[in-house]
């Protein structure tokens, strides 16, 4: 008998880009496909995919990707992988709406097969039956699955938490998840995002109790920034501002999107006469009006963002506005975050966004969730998911202290080729796993060799050494001219430039000593020695560019 392969190919170790590989046989089956964002080493780096070599040569195989919900992290690397991979993408109504306008903007709509399925439905895929079982999460239509696989089932279970008093829809669906657990799980691949988290996570319902607070007696126009996904906490903005007769409208080409695609779906009620057109707030009294904008992150461009720095067409921040941050940071925003909320301080603007205002609520389950699911589901095997390393050793700690044996967990890394048995699971073999770098238009363009440039022009600048040479006898006929970017300015370093130049006609001199006579030879004399030099005189190492033309 065959055994199971569990290959993750991104979500371990880090936050972001979650992807997973089932395989059965002659059949894989992927879960999630998601981005991660770029860290401030990643200089001009968009987003950060997971590297597909794997999946790449065997896309024959492939009978499906499913996916758990509609978070970048889970869904944003689906624009890059299809182009490489033609398979059938199985989602909630919700999340397959939010693909379907990811995939058009790429133009892949139309040669993609997107199965919408529900709560509770079931689906073959090869020798895989696939289950999805209703989670809460910060964004609708959430799901895990249950996995069943030709020699016992797997729970995964995306992201989650147990929210008793969910804003839309019901609670996490337990009972279906303890089914499970009596009639055997083999094996549970969890989310450890909030691992560290004692208790149990805070339900939605608190953040509509914030809003009604801040928004009762509020003379001020009143913006409120958010992730774009969080439909539940949209309606809520939305009807708050309806309970005390404000009109709303929304900024964010991300917001307006994410809007239309829940009112269509049915996952957004919006009262009569609450919406308006971002063009008509100029009429509108400041003490009636709420703006809803993207820019949680301190993305640039965004709504939030524009507004802040004078860049926005229709809204101008003043001291009559109170602006709601109802979001965390995402590891590695924290400083663009900053920024936009000292810039909106300039502005006069009141800016609330402490973390402990309720005004934000994990979407991730803490410590005694991540239990109550252990001991529902009983697994035979563990293997933590979803998290950095420090989470996922964390997650399989508490596993172990609830009783299950350490050889029956794994701590793995993106990559681990995890072999299950009925009675046995270990780590086998590696595959390709690491990151893919998004430049703009360009898809793994970007490698470690140009990051490493990038890095050394941003820390200590660049010179540009332009000299002409005759093609007869190699004479100087022309310069050392030399260009400084990010290194010195010019006017202010005449003495550097001359010694510069000094050493750069010694070098010509000692490659005619030397017969040096190709450019190559030549341009690596020069940058040889004027590294040397500027080193020794500023302590300093610029990328050093030579040009050298023949006539």
């Amino acid at each position: 008998m065959s055994k199971l392969k569990i290959i993750p190919l991104g979500g371990l170790g880090e936050i972001g880009k979650n992807l997973t590989v089932y395989e059965y046989g002659q059949d894989i089956v992927v879960v999630d496909c998601g981005l991660g964002f770029p860290d401030e080493e990643l200089y001009g780096v968009d987003v950060v995919i997971p590297d597909i070599t794997y999946l790449k040569q065997n896309r024959e195989r492939i009978r499906g990707i499913v996916i758990t919900h509609g978070h970048e992290d889970h869904i944003g690397a689906l624009p890059y992988v299809m182009r490489d991979i033609d398979a059938p993408i199985y989602a909630t109504p919700l999340t397959a709406g939010i693909i379907e306008l990811k995939l058009e903007e790429h133009d892949l709509l139309y040669n993609t097969q997107i199965f919408t399925k529900h709560a509770g439905d079931r689906f073959k895929l090869g020798c895989f039956e696939i289950e999805f079982i209703h989670v809460n999460h910060s964004i609708a239509d959430s799901v895990a699955l249950a996995i069943r696989t030709p020699i016992g089932v797997v729970i995964h279970t995306g992201d989650f938490k147990i929210d008793v008093t969910p804003i839309q829809g019901e609670m996490m669906d337990l009972a279906r998840l303890g089914q499970l657990g009596k009639q055997g799980v083999l094996a549970l691949l969890a989310d450890s995002t909030n691992v560290e988290r004692p208790g149990h996570t805070e339900s939605e319902r608190r953040v509509a109790e914030k809003f009604d607070e801040l928004f009762m007696g509020c003379s001020k126009r009143i913006i409120v920034t958010t992730f774009a996904s969080n439909v539940q906490r949209i309606q809520q903005i939305i009807n708050v501002a309806a309970k005390y007769k404000r009109k709303v409208a929304v900024t964010g080409r991300s917001m307006e999107n994410m809007i239309r695609v829940a009112i269509e779906l049915g996952y957004m009620d919006i009262p009569d006469g609450v919406l308006m057109e971002l063009t008509q707030i100029k009429g509108q009294p400041k003490d009636r009006t709420v703006i809803i904008t993207t820019g949680s992150q301190g993305e640039a461009m965004s709504g939030l963002y524009r507004m802040a720095f004078n860049e926005h067409k229709q809204i101008n921040i003043d001291a009559n506005d109170r602006v709601i941050i109802s979001a965390s940071a995402i590891p590695g925003n924290e400083t663009t975050i900053s920024r936009v909320i000292d810039e909106l301080f300039h502005k006069g603007a009141e800016v609330i966004y402490d973390r402990h205002t309720d005004l934000h609520v994990s979407g991730h389950a803490s410590q005694e969730e991540q239990k109550m699911l252990l001991a529902l589901t009983k697994p035979r095997f563990f293997i933590p998911v979803h998290g950095e390393y420090r989470m996922l050793c964390k997650h399989a700690a508490m596993a172990q202290s609830m009783g299950l044996d350490p050889q029956r967990t794994v701590v793995a890394e993106n990559g681990s080729v995890i072999e299950l048995s009925r009675k046995t699971i270990k780590v086998t073999d590696t595959v390709p796993a690491g990151r893919v770098f998004v430049d703009g238009s360009g898809v793994g363009d970007v490698g470690s060799v140009v990051l490493r440039d990038r890095k050394h022009l941003a820390e200590d600048g660049m010179i540009v050494v332009t000299i002409v040479l005759s093609t007869d006898n190699g004479d100087l006929l022309g310069g050392p001219d030399i260009l400084t970017r990010g290194f010195v300015y010019e006017r202010d370093s005449e003495g550097l430039i001359d010694e510069m130049k000094r050493v750069v006609f010694e070098s010509l001199a000692a490659c005619r000593h030397q017969r040096i006579s190709d450019q190559a030879g030549i341009k690596n004399k020069i940058r040889t020695n004027l590294t040397g030099y500027l080193y020794k005189a500023t302590r300093r190492s610029p990328m050093i560019l030579p040009m050298i033309t023949e006539i």
